[in-house]
């Protein structure tokens, strides 16, 4: 490499190349900066989390009246049938948007069972809740999968 003498110009360049530079850089550090924060927030959420779990096991309701109790788990069934549809549909066209529909339908399949299973009297109602908490306990298994990448899609 030879060195420039005072004398010899250097190359510019242009004033748009380099502003778009300096917006790119400045935008890849603040998406890295906005990702840190959003995951130091979500780790203070679980911290503080777990005092207002304490308060809320320590503070039971004497009772509860439920309305729309059929409507609540017909719609967590419309929101696992639409994830399964959807997560379905994506991964045969080969679309890698499966991943996250699966991800989201093995969320519903877990609460929906959770909802199922302590929400279930005891006797057949709970046995009923098990059965059905096994099926879609393995619908989330299998979504996982999905998810994380034990599909392949055509483009891959």
């Amino acid at each position: 490499m030879r060195p420039t003498s005072p004398t010899t110009p250097m190359k510019r360049q242009p004033y748009k190349k380099l502003l778009l530079g300096w917006t790119l850089l400045l935008l890849g550090v603040a998406a890295l900066l906005l990702k840190r924060w959003t995951l130091v927030l979500l780790g203070a959420a679980a911290v503080l989390l777990v005092p207002w779990m304490v308060v809320l096991g320590l503070t039971p309701p004497g009772s509860t009246e439920v309305r729309n109790w059929s409507l609540a788990w017909i719609g967590l069934d419309v929101l696992m049938a639409a994830g399964c549809a959807t997560t379905a549909l994506l991964g045969l066209r080969g679309d890698p948007r499966a991943r996250l529909t699966a991800s989201a339908t093995a969320a519903v399949a877990v609460l929906d069972a959770w909802f199922d299973i302590t929400t279930a009297t005891s006797g057949s109602a709970l046995l009923q809740a098990l059965a059905c908490g096994v099926a879609e306990g393995a619908l989330a298994v299998a979504c996982v999968f999905l998810a994380v990448g034990g599909h392949r899609s055509r483009a891959e």
